[in-house]
């Protein structure tokens, strides 16, 4: 039953603030994007009230609102999406699969408020390259789950992909690492339930990237994977995964 009413507020409250999710296809990104993002927040935060899912955040205060950031974070449940939407001050875009389109309400509107990638097709992964420096140009933060999917391991982590780090040598844009805690014993991937309790989002300090080349998208996807790897086992006690 809390099941089927955890799905029954996404649902209901999706559907009632769809038009404003569109915004950015009238008013452009900047002004509609802005909106959008407002109501997802709200969206996300009605969500954690009347599902008692609660969402905390902590070293928030470690973000400069001034600056952009390719935000990057562990992934293990659905419920990740409303924590970083609630985690993450101002504007910014995540990079979303392109298999997201077929979900029910939700694939609606994903296309207008990520940026899309289809990992399969090459010229997918070079556009949504591009797009998402185009967006790191007009000063708009991007978040990119750096495992690629979610993490069904027993590890804390999965090995990462390069496309963050080299976007982010590419274009000089520091990386904001954050790790999120508790959100697979909520909703485990392998069981068909939710549970309500206290999702915890932490933020790491932010890694510079001025004056590093290409040849350091290794040392830098390294130093990232160390960094979250170490706050994941040293919070494990206090919550899963």
């Amino acid at each position: 039953m809390y099941l089927v009413w955890c799905a029954v507020v996404f649902t209901v409250f999706m559907v009632l603030f769809l038009p404003f999710f569109m915004l950015p296809l009238f008013f452009g990104e900047r002004t509609g994007g802005k909106i959008a993002l407002a109501f997802i927040r709200a969206w996300a935060a009605i969500f954690s009230f009347l599902t008692q899912i609660r969402y905390k955040v902590v070293d928030r205060r470690k973000i400069n609102r001034k600056q952009t950031y390719i935000y990057v974070c562990n992934h293990n449940s659905y419920l990740d999406t409303p924590g970083m939407m609630l985690a993450i001050p101002g504007q910014f875009r995540p990079l979303g699969k392109v298999e997201m389109k077929k979900a029910p309400v939700f694939g609606w509107f994903y296309p207008y408020l990520v940026v899309m990638v289809d990992r399969s097709s090459p010229e997918s992964r070079r556009r949504s390259i591009m797009e998402m420096k185009a967006k790191l140009k007009r000063g708009i933060s991007i978040f990119i789950f750096p495992e690629g999917k979610m993490n069904r391991t027993p590890q804390p982590l999965t090995d990462f992909y390069d496309g963050a780090f080299r976007i982010a040598i590419e274009t000089q844009t520091p990386v904001m690492p954050m790790v999120m805690l508790n959100s697979r014993r909520l909703m485990p991937r392998d069981r068909f339930e939710m549970r309500p309790g206290t999702i915890t989002t932490i933020f790491l300090d932010a890694i510079p990237t001025q004056g590093l080349s290409m040849a350091d998208v290794p040392a830098l996807k390294q130093q990232v994977y160390e960094m979250m790897k170490a706050k994941l086992v040293e919070k494990r006690g206090v919550a899963a995964y």
